[in-house]
């Protein structure tokens, strides 16, 4: 079965180049190219279904690692490889605490790339081997291992400095579910507030994003 490979990256030619790779990996597969998460949002629920993602990581609508989140909130079974030419530890070692399915470089041959991609949709994962664990990065991770999609979803939205009516009303629920949400949130990170969450997980969201 063919499917279909969902990519993610606001430069055309970057864009046409990871498109190529995925139709290498996977002949006959049909992909969709989109340039930010908002639009990556609006196609991830359409039928059928993506076997994979490829998300850029330096989106102008993404704070770190909130895109990832949010496609993760979408469906959380499609595997997810985040694509940048950004070369850091920190980087990949994050992608890999949040369930990423792989981090590739752009850098990389299209050959390379496709093979990776082959690996993953077979049920692997790849990310580069020299890669050390980073401490802040593991905290963070821990901090928000246990929250369910709903939860995390706040969580992202929250980052992005909304209210909760503004975030109720995107996710299409109410303020009072919001506020439980926020409440188990708050409980599982150890604060009671918003501003002491969003410093417990600052590295995830907050990681700097130099020019490209």
């Amino acid at each position: 079965m063919s499917g279909r490979v969902l990519v993610v990256d606001d430069h055309p030619l970057t864009r046409e180049g990871l498109s190529l790779a995925a139709r290498v990996a996977l002949p006959g597969v049909a992909v969709v190219g989109v340039g930010s998460v908002a639009e990556a949002v609006e196609v991830m629920p359409t039928k059928p279904a993506f076997r994979l993602v490829l998300l850029d990581f330096q989106l102008s609508d993404a704070h770190g690692y909130s895109g990832l989140l949010k496609l993760q909130h979408i469906d959380p079974h499609v595997p997810i490889v985040m694509i940048t030419a950004r070369e850091d530890a920190s980087l990949i070692e994050a992608a890999k605490a949040l369930g990423a399915a792989g981090f590739v470089f752009k850098s990389r041959p299209v050959d390379e790339i496709a093979a990776i991609l082959k690996r993953i949709v077979a049920g692997g994962t790849h990310f580069p081997a020299e890669v050390a664990a980073s401490q802040t990065i593991a905290a963070a991770r821990a901090r928000i291992a246990d929250l369910s999609p709903a939860q995390n979803a706040v969580l992202i939205a929250l980052a992005d400095g909304r209210s909760n009516k503004e975030i109720a009303r995107d996710l299409d629920v109410t303020e009072a579910t919001i506020k439980a949400h926020l409440t188990a949130i708050f409980r599982r990170l150890g604060v009671s507030n918003r501003t002491q969450a969003l410093l417990a997980v600052r590295p995830l969201f907050e990681i700097d994003q130099p020019a490209r």
